[in-house]
């Protein structure tokens, strides 16, 4: 009896401590979570790594160069294309000192419009054709804040990348000490919950890897098929496109961006009917890849119905952000398994009875 108030005192302590420590980490936990995330869905890459004779028992090597490599091909394209938005950036700094001398002309493809465009031309000088308009459109411009943003954005972009290096670091521990973690953590699935907790963290780390396939997946098919639809829209340099829009297909629904600011630069140059054809294709191409190829995809993998790996996919989106688009999926898998679980322990009992 005098060891059960020392019982309670220790899982008093223990859950104090794990509150603590969950304070101490609460900023870094989404880090952690996208550093596992990254190390469960490449870690057969890493074990082909190591059983390669030049990398053969140098954990610590491999972990270096696949953290490295990793680092590259994410931050590769988009250093390149911070460069672009900031040459463009320049090119409309300059655009904007020489329309506070002379004004903005209207595009020639504005008077081109039925009905409208004599209006619109009109319109258009009023507002930006002068030099007086444009001085006032800039006044007002810095005067709101607009101009203010990119001091906002800067610092975004720092701390982004503050964090991804922290990503790295986690990723690179994952991966030296990852078969003892996961041993560690089967051990305590098992001791807690028996061989149903083990089969439960099993399920939840192939949703874990089925989502990244199905990203990277439908990521490439869907920079290839509108990689093509730039080129038939007669857009500059499609390849380059088609890869920026593979990898914002990641997300769901991310992809209209690109195709969507494609076809207003085609509006702008006044190719106005390949500007609408370019952004049905795209629309039409998300709608169906985002809502049925991806959950099918992620679902088959894990044996999870369509529907609730769809809620899954948007509902984690939804609660958790970016990360969600893993964690959403996962969990749903898991209470799967255990619904699974129930219902057969259910049938079990009836038929005994």
């Amino acid at each position: 009896m005098s060891h059960i108030p020392e019982a309670k005192a220790r899982i008093v302590g223990l859950i104090i401590l794990l509150l603590l420590g969950g304070w101490v980490l609460l900023a870094y936990l989404p880090l952690i979570a996208w550093a596992v995330v990254l190390a469960i869905a490449t870690w057969p890459v890493y074990e082909r790594m190591l059983v390669r004779k030049e990398l053969h028992g140098k954990v610590t090597f491999a972990s270096i160069l696949l953290t490295l490599m990793i680092g590259t091909i994410i931050l590769t394209p988009l250093g390149y294309g911070l460069h672009r938005l900031l040459h463009e950036a320049q090119s409309l700094g300059q655009v904007l000192e020489a329309a506070q001398k002379v004004g903005i002309p209207p595009p020639e493809w504005l008077g081109k419009l039925p009905y409208i465009g004599t209006w619109l031309i009109q319109s258009w000088q009023e507002a930006l054709g002068n030099a007086e308009a444009a001085k006032t459109l800039m006044h007002w411009l810095g005067n709101s804040g607009v101009l203010s943003y990119t001091k906002d954005l800067a610092g975004q972009l720092l701390s982004r990348f503050i964090s991804f290096l922290m990503i790295l670091l986690v990723l690179l521990f994952v991966y030296q000490h990852g078969n003892s973690i996961s041993q560690q953590v089967l051990a305590s699935s098992r001791k807690l919950f028996g061989e149903v907790g083990v089969r439960y963290a099993l399920h939840a780390t192939a949703a874990v890897r089925a989502t990244v396939n199905g990203m990277l997946l439908i990521g490439l098919g869907k920079g290839l098929l509108l990689g093509a639809g730039y080129a038939l829209a007669g857009t500059g340099h499609p390849a380059i496109l088609g890869t920026f829009t593979g990898i914002f297909a990641m997300i769901p629904f991310a992809a209209k961006l690109i195709f969507g600011a494609c076809s207003l630069v085609l509006i702008a140059e006044g190719h106005i009917v390949e500007a609408v054809a370019l952004f049905t294709y795209g629309m039409v191409l998300t709608l169906i890849a985002d809502n049925y190829i991806r959950p099918i995809l992620i679902g088959g993998a894990v044996k999870l119905p369509f529907i609730w790996t769809l809620l899954g996919i948007f509902g984690g989106m939804e609660a958790f952000g970016l990360l969600g688009l893993f964690l959403g999926p996962t969990i749903m898998a898991v209470l799967m398994s255990i619904w699974r679980d129930w219902l057969s322990d259910v049938n079990t009992i009836n038929e005994t009875s």
